[in-house]
């Protein structure tokens, strides 16, 4: 059901167009207030943190693997996740192990 179908069901059932154009209208404004505009915000702060990765920074991976940061690159850094083991992980898939929200948002 398309949204000219409904609108022009609620036109016919007696109701006014502009009613349910308003009713609409209001809807979108609550999901961009309630689910867009805070995940955009979560998303920035996420990013900010990955911008400001440094060496000796605890963090997580996408993956759920926690090691320290040992050297940061343009795209990737250096995890160390035990005594001598060392990888190699994108930036963008890091979060900070100490803040909940950003280790929430990774799942």
């Amino acid at each position: 059901m398309t949204l000219a179908t409904i609108l022009l069901q609620a036109a016919k059932a007696g109701g006014s167009m502009w009613s349910t154009i308003l009713m609409f209208g209001l809807l979108i404004v609550v999901f961009y207030f309630f689910l867009i505009r805070p995940q955009s915000k979560r998303q920035k702060e996420i990013r900010k943190f990955q911008d400001s990765l440094e060496n000796g920074k605890t963090v997580i991976t996408q993956g759920g693997i926690y090691g320290k940061v040992r050297e940061v690159k343009d795209n990737y850094i250096i995890l160390e996740i035990a005594d001598g083991v060392k990888i190699k992980v994108n930036k963008n898939t890091v979060f900070d192990a100490s803040d909940p929200a950003s280790t929430e948002a990774a799942k």
